[in-house]
């Protein structure tokens, strides 16, 4: 029986595959459009804020519609979103009067189909009759990671061989992993979390104590997260002199490498691992890692602290996830859709932070990473506050 939902599992897969290619292209070409189009760099900055906002936007919608909607109408949806996304990426800045226009627009609509499948992924798989399901999850989001990574590698070659000219060809050829994925969601077994009308409301959810504690620990994730990738490459550029291509290798691709590789640890043995206790000690690792990103005078110890950050945040997001599943297993699709809504929060104000600081510290780059410090250290005071609140509810 539970043979059938491979092809489920195979489309949420290409779905985290999806979000990543959304979430990594356009940033290569940041340079691009700039030059190409004329484009000032502080509008530019404005594409990656749209992307994120778009998703928060998302999130809280999927809280309220999705169950009424469907899994399935949703997940096709964000396939279609975001393969026209990415193809309106290719035309529309030509096709269009206003090119920056043209950019935002197809941006905003991929980032649709995105924060779908981010809020749409996790209880579809937790919906099926899979073993072991916080490993499951896990294996899960570790796809988003290698998606990163094989975005980054690919384009990068592409580039080499074609040329950064030839940019619009590659957004095309991308696009053909939505389209094709639209078909595995339209035909996959898919299940209900809930059912129907007995998932919890909003209201119900936010009068749950251990469901604050879970998102102020998704919030926690989301920051040290991407406070590290975002800053990953200019921290490599910045500290070792290294160039661009150089530095997105050595940085957030490097950094991609051993988020998905914890990611993956636990997948393949999460079922012989406390998931609280492997979390605690991702949340000290993780608080290493940022002391060494902002402290060392050795800039390559520096960057090891960068790239060892990636394997230290991976499993905070989907270990959040499972653990907020079993204690609330009538959460339903709400739950799950805040949950996102706080990662993609705190993936927003994270850098954010990081970047005033250092903009404030004169352009000190480490003085930024020691602020972030703050993010893992709130994160095991949260997931300490979850674990006691937990074992309350077991004795009651």
């Amino acid at each position: 029986m539970k043979n059938k939902y491979r092809k489920t599992l195979l489309a949420c897969y290409l779905g985290f595959i999806t979000q990543a290619i959304a979430a990594n292209f356009a940033p290569l070409l940041f340079l691009t459009f700039h030059t190409g189009y004329g484009i000032p760099l502080g509008k530019i900055a404005l594409i990656s804020g749209a992307f994120f906002f778009t998703q928060l936007v998302v999130d809280v919608l999927c809280a309220r519609f999705a169950d009424r909607l469907g899994y399935r109408r949703c997940a096709v949806a964000a396939e279609f979103c975001s393969a026209a996304g990415l193809i309106g990426l290719a035309f529309l800045p030509d096709l269009l009067p206003n090119t920056f226009m043209g950019i935002m627009f197809s941006v905003i609509v991929y980032a649709i189909g995105s924060g779908l499948i981010e809020v749409l992924g996790s209880p579809i798989v937790e919906a099926c009759p899979f073993d072991h399901k916080e490993a499951v999850m896990s294996l899960l989001h570790s796809f988003y990671c290698w998606g990163s990574v094989g975005v980054i590698l690919l384009s990068t070659l592409f580039f080499a061989a074609f040329g950064v000219g030839s940019w619009k060809v590659l957004a095309c050829i991308w696009a053909l992993v939505p389209i094709y994925n639209i078909f595995n969601f339209a035909v996959c077994p898919i299940e209900s979390l809930t059912e129907e009308g007995e998932g919890m409301k909003i209201s119900g959810l936010l009068k749950v104590p251990l469901f604050w504690l879970a998102i102020l620990l998704m919030v926690c994730a989301g920051a040290s997260e991407l406070s590290m990738a975002q800053w990953a490459s200019a921290y490599a550029e910045s500290a070792l002199g290294l160039s661009k291509a150089v530095g997105d290798l050595m940085g957030p691709c490097l950094f991609a490498v051993t988020m998905g590789i914890s990611r993956a640890i636990y997948g393949k043995w999460g079922h012989k691992l406390d998931l609280t206790k492997f979390m605690l000690g991702s949340g000290a690792l993780c608080f290493v890692c940022y002391l060494a990103a902002s402290l060392s005078s050795q800039p390559i110890i520096g960057l090891i602290g960068c790239i060892f950050c990636g394997f230290s945040v991976g499993i905070m997001w989907p270990g959040t996830i499972s653990i907020c599943s079993g204690h609330i297993p009538a959460g339903g699709t709400a739950m799950f859709a805040l949950l996102a809504m706080a990662g993609d929060l705190g993936g927003a104000f994270g850098p954010s932070l990081v970047g005033n600081i250092t903009q404030q510290a004169n352009n000190n780059l480490q003085a930024g990473m020691l602020a972030g410090c703050a993010f893992p250290l709130v994160l095991v005071l949260a997931l300490l506050g979850m674990k006691a609140v937990g074992r309350q509810a077991k004795t009651r």
